[in-house]
């Protein structure tokens, strides 16, 4: 009599896929909880850090001349005048039906952030792409030749760029490419839309945004392929002859992609930081100036917004990074 189509898994074997995938999801939910909680966390953070800062809302909003008496108006029709945790927990409530509050100056933060937000995300989206195509290609420039020069080259550049504040960066290539050659634009205008006004004004801030991590991610990769190298595999194909191209491409990167994810989510979380300085310095109309006036104001929802907006985008790359790590090395936990 013929046995089962499908065996049943053994200790220590691999289940089938569909419980593989069941696993799997499983754990993608876990680790959708955990950054939530994570960014709840965060967020509380956010308003007793603003709670603890000298006066507040209406204090820092307030026209010249105005009484005592106004501004004490203007603090109960903002709830200041209630504990911070109510303050907290009604602001909190509203997010899963997306209502972010209304900021010290009584308009919606999802109003005053559907402009300026895109615009970072643009920015931020565009300077991720390039950090990852100059890291992979640094990377495995260096890794063709281990120990040459071009190696010790890249090794020495990559750190020198992630060592460099994204502020030193903009100042050079404002004096560069701005103030001695006039090839770009020193600040960024807006169009009628609320975007920048041309593409060249995108490429001094997208320099200053992506060289650091350029250096950061070319280091992991370089790393990551030397780690790669030396496994069996990769050595019974340069015993064969084949070219290093080959090698590098079908042998050694697909190893390497799993580092390579997490370090760009990584990246995205240090773009956000370099964001609010960059965007100040060239005048970009994104959320790093809206988040530098929201904290001068103590303008708690305002600030709030802008976290819960990029913590997002965050935690979905570093979902994805997840998915990606998950489905090369094949765990399951």
């Amino acid at each position: 009599m013929a046995g089962p189509l499908i065996p049943a898994a053994a200790d220590g074997v691999t289940a089938p896929g569909p419980a593989r995938y069941l696993r799997g999801a499983g754990r993608a939910a876990r680790l959708a909880v955990r950054r939530l909680g994570m960014l709840a966390l965060l967020l509380a953070a956010v308003f007793a850090a603003i709670e603890l800062l000298p006066g507040d809302a209406a204090d820092a909003t307030s026209e010249r001349g105005e009484s005592a008496a106004g501004t004490a108006l203007r603090r109960e029709a903002l709830g200041l005048d209630r504990p911070v945790t109510e303050r907290f927990r009604d602001w909190i409530s509203g997010l899963p039906t997306g209502d972010l509050g209304t900021t010290a100056h009584g308009e919606p933060v999802t109003s005053v952030l559907s402009g300026p937000f895109p615009n970072t995300l643009l920015l931020g989206s565009l300077a991720l792409a390039l950090s990852i195509i100059g890291a992979l290609t640094l990377g495995s420039w260096a890794a063709l030749r281990p120990g040459g020069r071009v190696d010790r080259a890249v090794a020495a550049v990559s750190t020198a760029a992630f060592a460099l504040p994204e502020f030193v960066i903009s100042v050079a290539l404002l004096l560069v490419f701005s103030l001695w050659t006039g090839w770009l634009p020193a600040v960024t205008l807006t169009g009628p839309d609320g975007a920048p006004a041309s593409w060249d004004m995108l490429v001094l801030p997208l320099l200053a945004l992506a060289i650091p991590q350029i250096g950061w991610n070319a280091r992991i990769v370089r790393g990551a392929l030397a780690d790669q190298a030396d496994l069996p595999h990769v050595q019974a194909a340069i015993i064969d002859g084949l070219p290093r191209r080959r090698i590098l491409i079908h042998h050694m990167l697909p190893g390497a992609l799993p580092a390579v994810a997490v370090s760009t989510a990584t990246s995205a979380g240090m773009l956000v930081g370099g964001a609010v300085v960059v965007e100040t310095l060239f005048n970009y109309p994104g959320v790093g100036a809206v988040l530098a006036g929201a904290i001068t104001d103590r303008d708690t929802p305002l600030v709030a917004g802008v976290v819960v907006a990029t913590g997002a985008a965050i935690s979905t790359l570093l979902l994805l990074a997840d998915f990606v790590r998950d489905r090369i090395l094949g765990t399951d936990r």
